[in-house]
């Protein structure tokens, strides 16, 4: 089993490496991956590589497609890791943070911030006012739970896609009412997409992923007692209706930040969960590291195909991941149902 899990490990590093070079490599102007290596080398190490290439290459590479493939990679991980808790917290294989509504609640923080109230904290102003949407979807979620008494896992996700549809149309609203010289700018957003990505920027996702992450898998015992079932996580010592709040918490942290700077990209959270237990098996302590790797390479491989099939037009990632994780959802539905 170890050796298995080894194996799979050693496989899923090469897949993922692989897919971040090709992500870098590929565009409208291709690149030599033997230039990518040597890029990053030259900037690792300055004056130990010879630069045997064009310096338009180089500032592709290092100024636009790097930071692009490292936002593919923390958004990827970020939103699946958030799929796999949520799926564990709510016993329910077709959780994510779209359907609960948590995306829709981050998506109109950020308009609200980009078309009304200005960046009055600077850079941190659309993802702080995306986490606060997000947090008060997420408490809007699981007040009509309670407040309807839909104590079931199925009841909690319609719930959360009425909460979603609700948001949205506020945040179709503010759109509408915003300045429109901006609009069509925050529409485009809207669909989803990474070529807003600045090295600057990188810092807010990856300073929100790797804690909340890490606890995320310090808690994985727990999230296996909840896939259980409450009476059986709370005999364990689990105080589960505090539990629960603090998964939905990291859930809308993480997801803020992440819509705050890629905007709505869905079915990452339901699908790659998924694909991970079908690979490491119902252990949380392998669920989460194999679906944030997974979450990364997927992204990554969307934005590929999202650059590359139009080119040199840059389609929306979100078209992509929509297309890709509907037919899962439809399959997901028929194994469901046999």
């Amino acid at each position: 089993m170890q050796r298995r899990l080894a194996l799979v490990l050693l496989v899923g590093v090469a897949v993922l490496v692989l897919s971040f070079t090709l992500a870098v490599s590929l565009g409208a102007v291709h690149i030599p991956m033997g230039t990518v290596w040597g890029v990053l080398a030259q900037a690792a190490l300055p004056g130990m590589v010879a630069a045997d290439w064009p310096p338009g290459h180089a500032a592709i590479v290092w100024d636009l497609r790097l930071p692009r493939a490292v936002l593919a990679t923390l958004v990827g991980a970020g939103l699946a890791v958030t799929g796999a808790a949520l799926q564990a917290v709510t016993r329910n294989p077709l959780a994510d943070p779209q359907l609960l509504g948590i995306s829709s609640g981050a998506a109109f923080g950020a308009i609200l911030a980009l078309l009304h109230t200005g960046l009055f904290l600077g850079l941190l102003t659309v993802p702080v006012l995306a986490f606060a949407g997000a947090l008060a979807a997420t408490a809007l979620v699981l007040g009509v739970t309670q407040a309807a008494r839909a104590t079931t896992s199925d009841r909690m996700v319609l719930a959360g896609v009425a909460v979603s549809f609700v948001v949205m149309a506020l945040a179709n609203l503010l759109i509408f009412l915003g300045d429109p010289r901006a609009t069509h700018v925050v529409v485009f957003w809207m669909l989803g997409g990474l070529g807003l990505a600045q090295w600057s920027h990188l810092i807010w996702p990856l300073m929100v992923l790797l804690p909340v992450a890490g606890w995320l898998l310090v808690r994985a015992g727990d999230l296996n007692a909840m896939t259980v079932g409450d009476e059986t996580a709370a005999t364990l010592g689990l105080n589960v209706a505090r539990f629960r709040r603090g998964v939905f918490v990291a859930a809308a942290l993480i997801t803020g930040v992440m819509v705050a700077f890629s905007g709505i990209i869905g079915f990452v959270g339901l699908m790659v969960p998924h694909i991970a237990r079908m690979i490491v098996g119902g252990d949380h302590r392998r669920v989460l590291p194999a679906s944030a790797m997974l979450g990364a390479v997927f992204l990554l491989c969307a934005d590929i195909v999202a650059r590359t099939i139009m080119s040199p037009e840059d389609m929306p990632i979100g078209i992509v991941t929509g297309v890709v994780g509907g037919v899962f959802f439809i399959w997901l539905l028929w194994r469901k149902a046999m």
